[in-house]
């Protein structure tokens, strides 16, 4: 049975303006986990990656009805795999165990971007 849906989108050009700047990698560090880090800076395009798994983030509050309150940060929500991979999601602290108190077991997410926009959306499911 579907929990929630969550979609987003982020414009790529404006991830890249925030890259750029001079605080791009305090940002990073406090949205990103470290495994998302390096694999956005050996992509080709990393404002491209950047935008797909922040709006993936984005996709997972909304799905789960929350926002980013409740103690939930962008880095508690992980975006697994994507180039050739399937990607996933992976929670941690708050954001997991606001999860599992919604008894979700399943998760599913899809990415998508051209050079303008990066898109996401999120289903999370419970038996």
């Amino acid at each position: 049975m579907i929990v929630g849906i969550g979609i987003d989108l982020v414009s790529v050009s404006r991830m890249k303006r925030v890259l750029d700047r001079n605080w791009a990698a305090r940002f990073i560090n406090r949205v990103f986990t470290s495994e998302e880090t390096a694999h956005c800076l050996k992509s080709a395009r990393p404002e491209e990656c950047f935008a797909a798994r922040f709006a993936a983030k984005e996709a997972v509050v909304k799905a789960l009805g929350t926002g980013f309150t409740r103690g939930i940060t962008p880095v508690q929500i992980m975006v697994c795999g994507g180039e050739r991979q399937k990607p996933s999601i992976a929670l941690s602290s708050n954001a997991r165990e606001i999860a599992e108190s919604m008894n979700i077991n399943h998760t599913s997410v899809s990415l998508s971007h051209t050079d303008g926009m990066a898109c996401a959306i999120v289903v999370l499911e419970k038996s």
